[in-house]
Formats: C-alpha cells, structure tokens, sequence
C-alpha cells in the first residue's frame, strides 16, 4: 500500500487551483452593500453580473465566474463575522424557514464565527445536502420525479422557473457541476483535507440559501402554491445492523491513537477523523458518520487505487467511483483486487451498509437530506465507527498487536451475522423458535409436535450459524433469498399474533370471561395449533436448509429454476394468507387449518420431485 505520508492532497492540481487559489486572485475590496439592500434582501441583479458566459455556446465560463465571485464571496464572509447572532437570527432565520432546518443554518453561521478546523467542512455538508432536499421539494411544485443526482436538480427546468436561470447559474458555480467549485462532492467524497475548504465558500452558500428563500417567498404569493416538505427516510430495525458491540470511551481513546499510526489514514485528514471520534464521544451522531464516511472513502480508494495499480485515480472525481470500487470487476473487465486485501467479511458489510437497494445506504441518504440529523441512531454510528477502527488496525504500521487482537475477533465471529439479504431470515428462526418454545400454552400442545426436539433446535441452530456467501451473487440466488427472507418474516408474524391471540383467550378462559362462541373458538384455536405448529417448524427447518444451499439454484435448468420459484412463491402466498388469517381481526382458525393442509401437500409433491435444493446437495 502506498505510503500515507506521501500524499499531501487528493486533490488534482485542476481542482486545487480552482477551490484553493482562483478566487483569491482579485484582490479588490467588495461593498457588501452591492448586494443587500438596506431592509434585508439579497440584490440578485448585482450577484448574477459576476456571472460570466462562453461567447461559443453561453454555458458558463466557470473560470471567470469563480474569479470574479472571490471579492463578493469574502465581502458575504466578513459581513456574518460583524454580525452578532442575535442580529443574524433576526436579519437571516426567517428566510431559512423554507429548508426546514433553520437551526442547521444558524449552526452554521456559529461555525463562521469560529472556523475550527474541521468546523468549516462538516458545515459545508450538512448545510449542502440540506439544501438539496429543500430545493427538490421546491422541484415537486412543478415536477413529478426528483432528480436523484444534485447537477440534474439544478440544471431542471422547474428550478429555473421557481428561481430563474441566471439565479440557477450562480447555484452552479459553488455546488452542482464538476467544472465549478463543486464543494459538495469534493467534501462528501473525501477529496479535500479541511485547510482547503475557504470558509468565504461557506458564508456565500449561507448567503445564498437565504436569498433563494426570499425568491421562493416571491413565487409562492403568486402562485398561491404550497411548499411541501417531504418525509425523512427512518432507518427500521436498526438492531439488526448490530455487528461490533457498543464502543467505549476507552476503545474510542485508543482509537484515537491508532489514527495517527494507521496507513489506512492519509496525514492530512487526520482531523477529520479526530473530529468524528470527538463527535462521538459527544453523542452527535449524524456529524460523526458525516465526518467519517468520506475519510472511509478515501482510505478505500488509497486501498483500490495501491491494489489495482492505477494511482493517478487517487485524484479522480467520479459520481460512481465507491460503487466501482466495490464492484468485482474494474472497467477494462480485469479482476478487482481490494476484494482479496479486504477479504469478504469486509465488502460485505461496505455492500450491506453503503450499497445495497434494500440497504440502509447511508453515505447516499445523508448527503442528500434525507435523514433527520437531529434523530440519527447511534447503533448506526457505532457500526460504523467499530467498522472504521477495524480497518485502523489491518492496516497499522506499529505495534498495536492486543488492539488488532480484540477487534479482529469482533471482525471474524461477527461479521458473518449481518448479510443484508439474509439477516430477517437468521433472525427470525431464532425468534420464533424461542417464542413457541417459552409460550405457556405451547407448552401445553408441544406433545402434539413431532418437530419440536432438541436434534431439531440443534439443526436450526447450527444451520443459522453456516456461512453463506452473498458478496457479487448472481441473480437467481439474489432472488430466491429475497423470497426466503419474506416467508421467514410472515412465519415470524404468524407467531406473534398467535402468541398474542393465546396468551389473551388463555387469561380470559382462565378468568371465565369469555362467552359461549368465545370458548369454542378458543378450543378451535388450539385444535388448530397443534397442526399449525410443526408445520411452521417444518418450514422454517426447510427455508433454513434451502438458505444453506441457496448457490445450488444455478445448477437448476430453466425449467427446474421456473419450477422452483413458483413452489417458492406459493409458499410465500401461504404465510401471507395465514398473517390474514390468525390476526385478532379474522379468527379464522378452521379456514388456517385447511390452507396449511394444502400447503403440506404442496411440499410433498415438490419434494417427491427432488426441486429442492436440499436435494441437490445430497
């Protein structure tokens, strides 16, 4: 692996100048007077002059515009530097109002009173991809499908209508386009150390934020229009995503020493990572994993790019580039190499978390607003700081030896629970096995289940603990996982409603509460119980087994596969008709009893057929 202390910037001598030097070249005091006016509002006449245009095609000369916006941009910084906060809230809050994260943007004037060193950055990307989901609310006023990437939302039409073009176009020049200043995929990607971030950018977004609130003002008066603001995306059963225990203060303090000895960590981002560590500490979440995505970007492709042999990609900007990096080919179709250095543990949980569909994809869902900062789990960014320190510790040039020992066995027992595509499954076998087990009046029935043994729970046990590999599977196996991850949670909810039903009728029959009809249809519901469930246990000792064998599915004709699939889905149907059927709503206990027997039937026949996959591995 290339030497950590031998990159100075990920930045390409291109990108540096234009961030770092361009516009600084003018050295001309701006009046900041120029484009605000006496009672508050943003002069956009005077900011779109310093526009500048290609005489070819008028698109945007960037160069010049950037040039000529230096002044202006430092005039906006020295401006909110003589401004109390008081006066800022007074002057400026009520036009962050359309963001939905008024407080965000105060937060970031704080930071413009300060400039920590990280401070300017973190600012940066919360208060970008604050704006982004602002701005594709505005974009529903008019349009259907947001765009997901930010330079098609500010090149749409419907923006430019709300705003209008030459507002869009001074938009452009600071986020959004690959030949601006292009300050927030440079900082959600892990381009730019915080030394060359300026914070004059920082004020001017700020700036312009409140400016483009007051336009919106405009527009919703004439249009009687609403702006709607839509809902966050909440990560659920976040519990699920527990690989690596709960940090300690004590780990976080030696991780804060493996920082400065890993390779893994260029030497100019060490801030950064301190900063997350810090935020950690301080129970503010959603900055820490802020911080700390990127900098597991960069150290990725420091990684990728030593690996694969391509160095000049260290400096390469590209929208898909964590997506290619985690891919198993590379784009001239020769192998992957950061597989094999990562190991598969490893991409899986890089898949799990940041590139899955079904995923979580957090570094996609923060950076583009669609998270509530304020509620970010913690589990989550625990996950991904223990994730973080294990990569601290591969890939250390010191002695850390009993550190790497501690999380290295965190890293090999544990991984292996958290397959995105097979967790529900594992999950809920142990779940309901415990449920059916421990119920009372289950116990009372258990006699009636030839399933129900210790060999069984064995099986099932050992079973959940088997390896499956899901990392780069082909379609057919991705699809009939899906399958069997939704059988399990439908099996998983039968049982609690089961449960549920039982416990209830149990007290209330115990009480002599319930009324002649009641009493029958609780004796019905245990007559049934008794045949529902082994079956159930039946099922999921064969999903289990399937799960196993899940690969075999390539080995199947097209006609076998098709076969397969159908009976799979059946059974799907099943479980979902038994979740209508044993609610507290339907009681449908004797209808149960029939669909299972059907269901029965069903497995028979295809097992008598040998389209199990099972049956392939014997």
């Amino acid at each position: 692996m290339a030497s950590s202390h031998t990159v100075t910037t990920c930045l390409s001598p291109p990108v540096h100048y234009v961030i770092c030097k361009l516009g600084f070249e003018k050295k001309d005091a701006y009046d900041i007077n120029n484009i605000l006016s006496e009672n508050g509002e943003v002069c956009w006449q005077a900011l779109t002059e310093h526009v500048c245009y290609l005489e070819s095609d008028q698109s945007v000369d960037y160069i010049k515009s950037i040039r000529s916006l230096g002044p202006v941009c430092e005039s906006v910084n020295l401006h909110f530097k003589s401004l109390t906060k008081e006066k800022f809230v007074i002057q400026y809050a009520l036009w962050f109002h359309w963001t939905n994260c008024t407080e965000l943007f105060v937060e970031v004037f704080d930071v413009l009173q300060h400039t920590q060193t990280t401070g300017v950055a973190l600012a940066l990307m919360k208060l970008t991809s604050c704006l982004e989901r602002a701005l594709g609310d505005v974009y529903l006023l008019i349009g259907k499908d947001c765009p997901f990437l930010l330079r098609d939302l500010l090149a749409s039409e419907q923006l430019a209508v709300v705003f209008g073009q030459a507002v869009m176009d001074v938009l452009r020049i600071f986020i959004g386009s690959p030949y601006g200043l292009n300050l927030r995929n440079v900082l959600w990607h892990g381009f730019a150390s915080p030394q060359e971030i300026p914070a004059k950018y920082c004020a001017m977004l700020l700036f312009l934020t409140a400016g483009l609130g007051q336009l919106l003002q405009m527009y919703l008066l004439q249009t009687k229009c609403v702006l709607v603001h839509r809902p966050y995306v909440i990560f659920v059963s976040s519990e699920e995503l527990d690989v690596f225990p709960d940090l300690s203060h004590e780990a976080l303090s030696i991780a804060e020493e493996l920082v400065k000895l890993s390779s893994f960590v260029l030497q100019t981002m060490i801030p950064f990572w301190m900063s997350a560590l810090t935020a950690f500490k301080q129970s503010r979440y959603a900055d820490c994993v802020i911080l700390l995505l990127p900098q597991l970007e960069v150290g990725l492709r420091l990684l990728f790019t030593t690996t694969n042999k391509c160095p000049n990609r260290l400096l390469t900007a590209e929208v898909k580039f964590l997506s290619k990096m985690l891919a198993k080919h590379l784009d001239n179709e020769e192998v992957n190499q950061l597989p094999a250095v990562l190991e598969e543990p490893s991409m899986e949980l890089l898949w799990d978390f940041l590139n899955h569909q079904e995923g979580p994809r957090i570094r996609d869902r923060l950076s583009h607003g669609e998270i509530n900062l304020e509620a970010f789990p913690r589990e989550v960014a625990n996950q991904i700081v223990a994730f973080a320190i294990t990569l601290l510790c591969r890939f250390s040039d010191e002695d850390v030896f009993a550190f790497k020992v501690e999380f290295n066995i965190i890293l090999s027992e544990d991984f292996f629970q958290l397959f995105w595509m097979l967790n529900p499954t594992l999950e809920s076998l142990t779940f309901l096995t415990a449920d059916f087990c421990g119920n009372e009046v289950f116990l009372q029935v258990k006699d009636y289940d030839p399933v129900n043994s210790v060999l069984t729970e064995r099986l099932l046990i050992e079973l959940c603990e088997t390896r499956v590999c899901t990392l780069y599977s082909p379609r057919p196996v991705l699809e009939i996982l899906a399958i069997l991850r939704k059988i399990s949670a439908q099996c998983h909810q039968v049982s609690e409603q089961v449960i549920a039903s039982t416990e209830l009728r149990y007290k209330r029959w115990m009480n002599r509460n319930l009324r002649s009809r009641q009493r029958h249809n609780y004796l019905r519901m245990l007559s049934s119980i008794k045949f529902l469930s082994p079956v159930l246990r039946l099922i999921l000792v064969m999903i289990t087994l399937e799960l196993v064998n899940v690969h075999l599915v390539c080995k199947k004709n097209q006609f076998d596969y098709q076969q397969y699939l159908k009976f799979l889905k059946s059974l799907l149907q099943y479980t979902e008709n038994l979740v209508t059927y044993t609610s507290l709503e339907k009681n449908k206990w004797d209808e149960t009893t029939e669909l299972t027997n059907k269901a029965l039937i069903k497995i028979r026949k295809i097992h008598d057929r040998k389209l199990m996959l099972m049956q392939l591995a014997t």
